[in-house]
């Protein structure tokens, strides 16, 4: 699965993601294979972007912390986009390959962020 990644777009910025080796990166692939995903977020304790997948996926939850750049899924159901740090348990789906833009992918307090499969 190292090959696999996902594009994030959102404010006219598209940044690309390296997904992580798991049942639940490989779940959302499989989702993403039906067609783009498109995830309204909201700010969430002034770390990270979160909002619905509109679908659950396997959960492979550990205690993790969060750096700038991962995406992480949150109760099965939740995609969680970090721009902070943060220590909790849930799965990790991936992480950005270029955060230089980040803030702008991110900006703004509610943001309609779509996720697709990369070429």
């Amino acid at each position: 699965m190292s090959d696999d990644y996902i594009n994030v777009t959102a404010n006219g910025i598209t940044l690309r993601a390296r997904l992580a080796d798991n049942p639940s990166a490989r779940a959302l692939v499989q989702l993403l294979a039906q067609g783009d995903i498109t995830v309204h977020t909201h700010d969430y304790g002034g770390f990270e972007k979160v909002g619905s997948l509109g679908a659950t996926l396997p959960r492979n939850d550990e205690r993790i912390t969060t750096t700038r750049g991962d995406i992480i899924l949150y109760q099965g159901a939740n995609i969680c986009f970090y721009y902070g740090v943060n220590t909790y348990t849930f799965t990790r789906l991936g992480a950005f390959t270029d955060i230089s833009r980040l803030d702008e992918l991110l900006a703004g307090g509610n943001v309609t962020i779509v996720i697709s499969l990369a070429e």
